[in-house]
């Protein structure tokens, strides 16, 4: 069932084997084989095999480290499973599940992330209540699009969709429908998931749906953006921000926002929204990607202080960067190392970041980076010491937003 993984079906939850050395890998391993013991094939399971096992995989658990966040998910999921073994009821487990998926994509351990989504289905099965079975699909369908695994990511939403449809559910429609134009645009056809987009934002609009207004502003945001327009994306991220509810999704807006004002040359704008990502505390990968974004300010102020600061922090986060985060890191450095003159040494940078584009698929990068690269003798022809910065552009919505994230309070 887990697509992008499939390497590991031989073995159920052979992902979490991978990190071992952790402790907390092998932990989450028997957990999850304690919880297949809900699944419909273990019907008849008597209960001392299952005590044995459920003590067994306790004492394991409680060698974690105390006060981690993972222990706390993965104690939680012992106790909600035997409490589930005990009472018949499937459904006493299933918030642990969310929760621990939530974490792990939280973390970007995607694939593991979509065991656990896949662990929930298949011991659920057909006694899933209908608005748990939507919302485990659409969340299975968000891994696998950020697994870049668009066919399977799809398939979930559609499903998930129809699902939602047949019980009356609008909001769980439109966030299918959200979906679908992302896992349509990750394929770079951008003038069909526009279209998506922008059909789902009249309806939701009619529907009053507060939340997927917000998450629709957004996505047409990132596609203008993405697409070169980065002026016209701004008044839909920060009517995003204005909309949304929840912090984290209000500080994704601001990491976005702080990325497209530096594309028009407001560093100072692009810096007010970045700082409030890291100060405010985001999920670890939308902070990655604030000081990231934060390094490629320093380096267009030409502040070579700030520029070693910030890489500094991104280095010590790299073994935890999912690749498209870790290739975005390396063209900002190698962009930074050629704004200070260091040509070759961007030259290098921006081949790792191209291998790590290539390898993990992602085409666009690959675009990008190319494109840079390609430029860099032409860029060192030019290039002098303390070149005079060009004034930001934008129009006067722009300067609003700009003004409006200087009053945010520090």
């Amino acid at each position: 069932m887990t697509d992008p993984a499939s390497q590991h079906a031989s073995l159920p939850h052979a992902v979490f084997l991978q990190r071992m050395a952790d402790g907390s890998g092998q932990a989450a391993f028997i957990v999850l084989r304690l919880v297949d013991l809900l699944g419909p094939e273990h019907a008849t399971l008597h209960p001392d095999a299952f005590h044995y096992q459920y003590v067994a995989t306790a004492r394991c658990c409680r060698e974690l480290p105390p006060g981690a966040t993972e222990t706390s998910h993965l104690l939680g999921l012992v106790r909600s499973t035997a409490d589930a073994f005990r009472q018949q009821s499937t459904g006493l487990v299933l918030p642990a599940l969310f929760a621990y998926a939530h974490y792990l994509e939280d973390e970007m351990r995607l694939e593991e992330a979509l065991d656990v989504l896949d662990t929930l289905l298949q011991v659920g099965g057909a006694k899933l209540a209908p608005a748990d079975a939507v919302g485990a699909r659409l969340r299975r369908a968000r891994v696998c699009r950020k697994l870049n695994a668009f066919d399977a990511a799809e398939r979930a939403y559609t499903e998930g969709g129809e699902m939602a449809a047949a019980i009356g559910d609008r909001h769980s429609e439109l966030l299918s429908r959200i979906g679908r134009a992302l896992a349509v645009m990750g394929r770079g056809n951008l003038a069909s998931a526009e279209h998506e987009l922008r059909d789902t934002l009249v309806s939701a609009e009619a529907y009053a749906d507060r939340e997927a207004q917000a998450r629709t502003h957004h996505e047409i945001a990132v596609l203008l953006s993405t697409r070169g327009q980065p002026a016209e994306g701004i008044p839909h991220v920060w009517r995003a921000f204005e909309l949304y509810d929840d912090e984290s999704a209000r500080l994704r807006a601001l990491n976005d926002l702080g990325i497209m004002l530096l594309v028009l040359g407001d560093a100072n704008g692009a810096e007010h929204a970045l700082t409030q990502v890291v100060r405010r505390g985001a999920t670890a990968q939308v902070v990655d990607s604030a000081k990231i974004e934060l390094m490629n300010c320093a380096s267009f102020r030409r502040d070579r202080v700030g520029f070693e600061r910030w890489r500094e922090q991104c280095e010590a986060r790299l073994n935890q960067m999912p690749p498209s985060v870790l290739a975005d890191f390396h063209l900002k450095l190698g962009i930074g190392h050629a704004r200070f003159g260091h040509f070759d040494r961007a030259e290098r940078v921006l081949r790792t970041a191209l291998k790590i584009a290539g390898d993990a698929s992602l085409h666009e990068f690959e675009f990008r980076i190319e494109r840079i690269k390609s430029g860099l003798n032409e860029c060192e022809r030019s290039w002098a010491p303390y070149s005079e910065l060009e004034p930001p552009l934008g129009n006067e919505a722009i300067r609003e937003v700009s003004a409006s994230l200087a009053r945010l309070p520090t």
